[in-house]
């Protein structure tokens, strides 16, 4: 069985591969840095295979605890280009395969290489035995909303401005996870609804309505971003009911940041 060394960089592995593969990818017991550069890739692809990811659960939750990330896998499993589901023996190799090929991704240190043999045999057995491995599988849900998703709403529902800064808020970010101590998605649009002046009820709303989060989590992320001085708030009289709550910058120097900047100054206020 002929075998040879695709490459030695985990993203010029996955472009060849989905690049190469007209029909479906399945994609065995990915790393969490595999996950994440195969994201990357495939979301920079305008023709894709239907990608069939089967993970290890506890590395696909950590890895999607991302926004940035989920967000984007989130849009290509609208597109119906990726599906998850959950991989229940930890113990398996780390696996691309397709009808053509298969690749074993073999890591030595800090470097990755894709060992590759197109054995006409070996290759059927292998995609026969995952196909059905993946049949048995159960679905991985990703609950975060597409990104596509979250910008046209946010636009259509609060406004241009406010969509512009959340994506250029997110373009400075590497990651934005929700930790709880960090810039998470919650935090992000908090912070873009201030520098906008936007009610906590429309921006909470939208939020909900989205999938983000929930009314009650925007309400207890502005409660800790005001009492640590990030954002302020005054109250705003409506016809019927108890006024509404518009939310300010509590920090002159968030005033005086720019867009990307606005991730690195509200981090160290937090910090």
């Amino acid at each position: 069985m002929a075998s040879n060394l695709l490459d030695d960089d985990i993203e010029d592995i996955l472009r060849t591969v989905l690049e190469d593969t007209d029909e479906t990818l399945l994609v065995v017991n990915p790393s969490a840095t595999a996950i994440e550069e195969l994201v990357d890739v495939a979301g920079g692809l305008s023709d894709l295979p239907e990608i069939r990811l089967l993970g290890d659960e506890s590395t696909l939750k950590d890895v999607m605890g991302d926004f940035i990330l989920a967000s984007n896998a989130a849009d290509l499993v609208h597109e119906d280009a990726l599906r998850l589901r959950v991989l229940e023996d930890e113990n398996e190799n780390s696996l691309l395969i397709s009808p053509d090929q298969v690749v074993a991704l073999i890591n030595v240190g800090d470097t990755v290489a894709g060992l590759t043999t197109d054995d006409a045999e070996f290759v059927d057995v292998a995609y026969d035995e995952y196909t059905t491995t993946w049949e048995g599988a159960s679905e991985f849900n990703l609950r975060t909303p597409p990104l596509s998703q979250v910008r046209s709403t946010l636009s259509a529902d609060i406004g241009d401005g406010v969509e512009n800064d959340f994506t250029g808020v997110l373009s400075s970010l590497q990651t934005a996870r929700g930790d709880g101590n960090g810039l998470d998605e919650v935090t992000i649009s908090l912070l873009v609804a201030a520098k906008n002046e936007v009610l906590l009820y429309d921006i909470s709303k939208w939020g909900e309505d989205v999938g983000i989060a929930s009314k009650a989590t925007f309400s207890r992320t502005k409660t800790r971003l005001e009492d640590m001085g990030l954002i302020d708030t005054e109250k705003v009289p409506i016809d019927v009911g108890r006024p509404r709550l518009r939310l300010k910058f509590g920090d002159e120097r968030l005033y005086e940041a720019n867009t990307d900047q606005l991730a690195s100054v509200a981090q160290n206020l937090l910090t």
